[in-house]
Parts: structure tokens; C-alpha cells; sequence
């Protein structure tokens, strides 16, 4: 793709009350924003209101929701969700909060939302320029202020509350080790069980936190949010609905990212990829930018609503990260006094909750007010009345310092890959794994995140909130892992279990980690005796071969068809295919149907008990294939041969079930399957119901939850549910050659020529330039936006 831009656009923008000096916008040709000021105080707030004239929908969206502040704008059908909101709030001392993420971070962030407010005083100039969206639903943006940047926590990614409820109720019914099959324990381990706890849940124990966590989805009736009710004809049923919202939730901790030194690359300078994964949308969840000012030249993504970069480099070292999915959330159950409900449990006594009421402004009605409850540990998110318990909520967010990303700000202008280590000490969240590559050669990889410490138990399952649970402070940052200038040449994560062989086990980071596949297949490359390129990491990230699919394939290599014709022919299209999940193979099609929808639950069926299975709606693939691998272990105490024979009669049997399936679903010729005909990537508006013209895709999708290129589903409908909407790869020291993509696009207006133009670039694997240098950018500039101070 040409560098060379067509004229470009110039627009003058009048007199912006808040700036020091001139400050000059250039958005090049694939909408990335290059922003160049006299000091950094400028930098930030020409950030900010660049943020609000590109993406003002959707982070007013963000800021409402997680506020609590959506029944203002939409009525009252928004009011359940707001007290959720509410309860999740950071509450704690401000001042330790703004000092927690080091230096100038409350100055940072107060540019920021000067230079967001700042537009909003220019819309109020030019209404013309307001996004369709507000128009749409009849409302208008709100102004901010820096608090609201670093109260809202429930953005961010936590773990492991949804996992303890769902290990919770299959335990009830089978027993932990059945647990073991929807998610394994890395380091292995019996998850600590509390004396005399209760673990039959209510079914809707967690129906406040997801209303808290989750994005706003309106229905046809933009006053009216989506239902989340949970069916409520059996118990089982409504287990089996929460297990699978928590299910899809936790696809969110995907991402890849590898840096290869110098010694291993073709030009002798260090690569550094990175791609998180996270739910598609339109507008996308990242944004890229440039911010340039004396003593900071910075480019690359973060969220739109927070200043700064997350992901990119800053001329003097390049940056990535991936979810380190360390364990930062608990769940209490309290025995409640029989005489006042408020009051719980502790120690040998009662303890009073702390009661909050807040009012509530209401469109179209009167002003409500909400009652909050809080524990010593947390909010309260349920009250069982009958069986008197309450259900709380303790996590890392109501810590200083744990504002999702916030943390990047000391970063910036790190000038090596010591100073960027030095600077993850104002990590707070979420847990990460980074990766950096600097000018020097030097290459490395470091976990940073606020770990509680639990002494004598290990948080993976709910805990009584009587005082024999307590956190016992936290893990200073040098006890999370890291490494620098490894012997191999290469540093790759993949949200694998990669603590070190010899990692403390008292330190109990995490027992809960993604399908090693992704990063096998990241080393299984960057370990071939070629060169690598950048072309090579480009290739790498778009790359649909699963190494966890060859695994299955070699099960099913040599078993016999058994005189049945179309069981014949679906054997020898797996036999000769390679495992690479494209769009258009119709292999991946037979081999993902018969796997998510036949093998897997047969699985469960075989070997669990029979009222688990109803509960596992997803399953740790790994642990599946490990187990068919070693059948022995699975089905044990059987005679010499049954083991194994049992194993291949449920893989012909499910594969036969598969074939039928898919017949069903494609045709009866093989011919007319492809995977992309049932794997479809969908990037959806909040309107899009309203337009589908704002709508992106959808459409078809290669891959799985164990490709490089990922794109886990779940099996009733196939619809891709996370991924990488984001992707760098940088020529650390030729930042130029620097390449990027995000899709839909850069802008959130749909008015924008930059609302969907890099769709198709993403569709098609490729990559945009990401250009830092001002010569570069100049020459490919397609708008300059001035803005000149009031």
C-alpha cells in the first residue's frame, strides 16, 4: 500500500479555551491521529479532545455505564443496572489513588478531560458536528471530570469471581475433579473447601455483578437495556445460563505477543508483536495515537477514554501485553443475624453492613434512590432472605492504583527496557503480561498486577466472610515473574501457565490459565533456524494452524471407518488436512462441529457424573486432550484394550453424530462446507438495531480458541465472540516500518471515512503502516486540524 496521500484536507479550528499554545492535528491517511504541542500538558488535552471528535459516543456511553449514570439519559428500564455500577465504584482515599500511578498522573488526567469537556464547548458551537448517535436516542453528552477516570472499574478485566461460582456448582453436584474438565488447575491442585460453606448458589448470584461488568445492549427500544434475566423453569437451567455468560466472559483473556532480539531477526534489530484480544464492536475498543511534545514522542493504542498509550513504543522502546489472568477477585458468604439482616457474621459476633444511599436522576420520572451494601470486603451483590446469607464482592479494584491501564502514564517515556520494568511498579491492573524491546537490543518479558495474598487457602473457590479469610496484604511487584535477554533469542505469551519451573508456590499468582496452544505455535515458529522478518510476525499473527486441532487429528489418523460409507470419507478429510482452520476449508468445518458440538459434551457425558455435564457449556480443550491422549487416566480400572476402545468408539461415535450435524447445517456435499459459511466475526453497533448501516461484517471467520489468529465461539450459533481487533508489529529503531490495524476503523463517527476503512485490510490479515516519524506523517497526511488557544 502507497504512503502517498491524496490532497490533504485542511480545517482550522476556531479559538479552544484551555490551551497554552498552538497545537496541530494530523490525521493520516488510515485515520490515525498525529498530535503536536509545545509542552506534555498540551499534548494530553489536544488527546482528550481529539477522543471526544472521534469517539464522543461511544466513551460518553462508557462513562455513563460505568458510573452508574444511564437511567439520567435513558429512563428508568436503565435503573437496576445503575445501582450495580454504583457498587463498583473505587471509594477509597483519592489522594492515594492519584499518587499510586506515580508521577504528574492526576495533572495527565486532568488535561485529558479539560481537552474532552473543551469539544463539548465547541459542539455547543457547532451542533451541526454532534455524532448521529445522540441524535438517535434523543440525548446529549455529558461533561467530565478527572475522578470519573479513575472511579470506573468494572472496564476492566478481573478474574477469578466468575470461575469460583462455576467451580462452586459443579463441585456441588460432582465433586472437584469433575471441575477439572471445564477448567484445569495449573499448578494442579484440590482447591481449597472451607469448613461447613454451602456451595448449592443461588442462580442469580451473580445477575448484579454481570449487570455491573457488562457493555450496555440496547433492544429495539433504546430506553430499554437488554434483558439478563436467567431462565428460571428449573435450577439446572439457570445454573447452566450464568455458567455460559461466565463462559463467554472469560474469553476475554485472550492475547499473543512475542519480541525476538536482534540475534534472531534478518536486520539485526529486535520485533515486537502484540494483539489483544478482546469483544469486537464498532467503534473498536482500542484507538491509536500519536502524541508528540518535548520529552515525549509516544504512538500506539490504549482505550479512548484514558490518556495516554498502552501498547506501541516511544522511540527508545517498544511495548505490548497480554492477560497474566492472576486471581484478584473473591466471593464472601456471611451468615446473616436473624434479628437485622444488615448485620453479618464476624469473628464471634455481629457486624453492621455500611449503608449508602445515593439518588438517582431519572429521565421522565422522579429522581429515585438506591441503597448500597457493603461489607468489610466489598459490596454486597445478593441477599438469600430465605436461608439468611448474604453474597460480597471483594477485589483488587477498591485498591489504589487499579484504574484498567492507568498504570501505562509512568511508562511513557521510559528510555530502555530497565526503566520500563522499573516503571510497571504503578501496574495496578489489570494483570498483564509485557513485553519490550528497546533500541539497545535488549528484549524481555515482565507480569505486573496487584496479587492479594491468601495465606492457607487459594481463592478458587467462595470463601465465609466470618474473618478466617482475610487477605494478608499483597505481592510486592519483584515477586511476579519477568525475564530479560533470554538465551533463546524470544520471549512469547499467550495467557499460558508460564511461571517459571522453580516460581514459589506459596505465592499463588494463579491456578487458572488459557489452552497452552496459542503460545506452542508462537515458539514452534520464532524457533525455526531462519531469520525472522517482519513480514514473518505479520504472517504469525493471522495464523489459523492449531496445534491443539493436530493433536485430535492423530487420535483419529488410524481408526477404521467400520463399513460406513459417509464415517469413511469424514475420516479421510481429516486425515489428509493440516489442521490449518481457514475460512474456506471444509476440514475445520467437520473438525470444529464434531469437536464444540459433539466430541466435547460426549466427553463429559462419558466420564462425569450425570448432573454435571448440564453445567459445562464450555470445557478446557487442553484438558479434553489430554485426557483422550492418556485414555488410561480417564478410564481406569478397566481390563487391558477397553480403555482405549471405549476412547475411539465416542470418537467415531461423535464424529459420525458431527457428519449428520453439519449435513444438516451445510448440505449433504462436502464440497459445500467451509468453516466460514458457520464461523461468522460480527462487529456490532449499540444502534445497530436501530441502523444496520452502522453495523460492521458480519463475516466469515477462520480459526478457533487455539489459533494464533483467534476466534473462540460458542457452539449453538458459531458467531466469533473475542479477537483481535487490534494488532501492532514494531521494527524497534526503524519505527517507520512500524505496522498496525484496527478494525472497524479508527473513528466512532459514522460519518467519518474512517469509521470502516480498515474493515477489509483486517479481514484480509494485512497491516497498515504505523508512522512516527513527521516526514512520513506529512507525506502521508490526509486532515490537519489546528486548534489555537482561547
Amino acid at each position: 500500500m502507497s504512503d502517498v496521500s491524496e490532497t490533504c484536507e485542511e480545517r482550522s479550528v476556531e479559538a479552544v479555551s484551555g490551551l497554552s499554545a498552538p497545537v496541530e492535528i494530523v490525521v493520516d491517511t488510515w485515520g490515525v491521529p498525529h498530535i503536536y504541542a509545545e509542552s506534555a500538558d498540551d499534548v494530553f488535552f489536544a488527546q482528550g479532545f481529539n477522543a471526544a471528535r472521534d469517539r464522543l459516543f461511544q466513551i460518553d456511553l462508557w462513562r455513563r455505564r460505568g458510573l452508574g449514570r444511564l437511567a439520567e439519559a435513558f429512563g428508568p428500564d436503565h435503573l437496576e443496572r445503575d445501582r450495580a455500577a454504583r457498587l463498583f465504584l473505587y471509594r477509597g482515599d483519592l489522594d492515594a489513588e492519584w499518587a499510586s500511578y506515580g508521577t504528574n498522573a492526576r495533572a495527565t488526567v486532568t488535561r485529558f478531560v479539560e481537552g474532552v469537556n473543551a469539544y463539548l464547548d465547541w459542539l455547543e458551537r457547532h451542533p451541526e458536528e454532534l455524532p448521529p448517535e445522540f441524535g438517535m436516542l434523543d440525548y446529549r453528552p455529558a461533561r467530565w471530570s478527572p475522578e470519573d477516570v479513575v472511579r470506573i472499574r468494572s472496564h476492566g478485566t478481573a478474574y477469578n469471581l466468575l470461575q469460583e461460582v462455576a467451580r462452586a456448582r459443579v463441585t456441588h453436584v460432582g465433586g472437584w475433579e469433575s471441575d477439572l474438565v471445564r477448567q484445569s488447575l495449573r499448578p494442579h491442585r484440590q482447591p481449597h473447601l472451607a469448613d461447613g460453606l454451602d456451595l448449592d448458589l443461588p442462580d442469580d448470584v451473580l445477575r448484579v455483578y454481570e449487570l455491573a461488568t457488562t457493555p450496555v445492549v440496547f433492544t429495539g427500544d433504546p430506553r430499554v437495556p437488554l434483558s439478563t434475566e436467567l431462565p428460571a423453569d428449573n435450577p439446572a437451567k439457570a445454573a447452566a445460563a450464568g455458567a455460559t455468560a461466565a463462559a463467554a466472559r472469560d474469553l476475554d483473556g485472550g492475547s499473543n505477543n512475542w519480541v525476538v532480539a536482534g540475534s534472531r531477526t534478518a536486520t539485526g534489530r529486535p520485533i515486537l508483536a502484540s494483539d489483544p484480544h478482546r469483544p469486537f464492536a464498532t467503534p473498536s475498543l482500542r484507538y491509536f495515537a500519536h502524541l508528540s511534545a518535548p520529552g515525549l514522542d509516544v504512538i500506539g493504542a490504549g482505550e479512548p477514554a484514558v490518556p495516554g498509550v498502552t501498547l506501541g513504543h516511544n522511540g527508545h522502546v517498544a511495548f505490548g501485553y497480554t492477560i497474566f489472568p492472576i486471581d484478584t477477585v473473591d466471593l464472601y458468604v456471611y451468615d446473616l443475624d436473624p434479628d437485622d439482616p444488615t448485620r453479618y457474621r464476624y469473628g464471634n459476633g455481629w457486624e453492621s453492613m455500611r449503608i449508602e444511599r445515593e439518588t438517582v436522576q431519572v429521565r421522565d420520572a422522579d429522581p429515585c434512590q438506591v441503597e448500597l451494601a457493603f461489607t468489610r470486603h466489598g459490596p454486597v451483590i445478593h441477599v438469600d432472605s430465605e436461608h439468611l446469607r448474604a453474597y460480597a464482592v471483594r477485589t483488587t479494584w477498591f485498591e489504589p492504583g487499579t484504574a484498567a491501564y492507568l498504570g501505562s502514564l509512568e511508562y511513557l517515556r521510559a528510555r530502555d527496557g530497565e526503566e520500563f520494568r522499573a516503571a510497571l511498579r504503578a501496574w495496578g491492573g489489570p494483570g498483564e503480561n509485557h513485553v519490550f524491546a528497546d533500541t539497545a537490543g535488549h528484549v524481555g518479558w515482565q507480569a505486573a498486577g496487584l496479587v492479594p495474598r491468601r495465606t492457607g487457602w487459594d481463592g478458587l473457590l467462595p470463601v465465609p466472610g466470618d474473618g478466617r479469610y482475610e487477605w494478608t496484604g499483597f505481592h510486592a511487584p519483584e515477586e511476579l515473574p519477568g525475564l530479560a535477554d533470554p538465551a533463546a533469542g524470544f520471549v512469547a505469551t499467550a495467557n499460558e501457565c508460564n511461571l517459571p519451573p522453580d516460581y514459589p508456590a506459596d505465592r499463588q499468582l494463579s491456578y487458572e490459565w488459557s489452552d497452552p496452544a496459542r503460545q506452542r505455535r508462537i515458539v514452534e515458529v520464532l524457533e525455526r533456524p531462519e531469520p525472522h522478518r517482519l513480514e514473518d510476525s505479520m504472517r504469525l499473527q493471522t495464523d489459523w494452524c492449531s496445534v491443539g486441532t493436530r493433536e485430535v487429528l492423530a487420535l483419529v489418523a488410524g481408526l477404521p471407518p467400520n463399513g460406513d460409507r459417509r464415517l469413511a470419507a469424514a475420516l479421510a478429510m481429516l486425515r489428509d488436512w493440516d489442521g490449518v482452520e481457514a475460512p474456506e476449508s471444509a476440514a475445520a468445518a467437520l473438525y470444529q462441529v464434531w469437536f464444540s458440538r459433539h466430541l466435547l459434551p460426549g466427553f463429559a457425558e462419558a466420564v462425569l457424573p450425570p448432573g454435571v455435564p448440564p453445567l459445562l457449556p464450555t470445557f478446557d480443550q487442553a484438558a479434553v486432550r489430554s485426557a483422550l491422549s492418556d485414555q488410561a487416566t480417564v478410564w481406569s480400572g478397566e481390563g487391558d484394550g477397553e480403555a482405549e476402545r471405549h476412547r475411539d468408539d465416542l470418537l467415531l461415535g461423535t464424529l459420525r453424530a458431527a457428519v449428520a450435524d453439519l449435513e444438516e447445517l451445510l448440505g449433504p456435499d462436502p464440497r459445500g462446507w467451509s468453516w466460514g459459511a458457520l464461523h461468522r466475526n460480527h462487529q456490532p453497533h449499540p444502534l445497530g438495531f436501530l441502523d444496520p448501516k452502522l453495523d460492521v461484517g458480519p463475516f466469515p471467520a477462520g480459526g478457533s480458541a487455539t489459533t494464533l489468529n483467534a476466534a473462540p465461539y460458542l457452539p449453538g450459533d458459531f458467531v466469533q465472540t473475542i479477537g483481535a481487533s487490534a494488532r501492532v508489529v514494531v521494527d524497534v529503531g526503524e519505527w517507520d516500518n512500524s505496522v498496525f490495524v484496527n478494525t472497524p476503523g479508527q473513528s466512532g463517527d459514522p460519518r467519518s471515512p474512517h469509521y470502516r476503512d480498515l474493515a477489509e485490510l483486517w479481514r484480509a490479515g494485512e497491516l497498515a503502516p504505523l508512522l512516527y516519524s513527521r516526514a512520513a506523517v506529512e507525506r502521508s497526511a490526509k486532515a490537519r486540524i489546528r486548534l489555537l488557544p482561547g
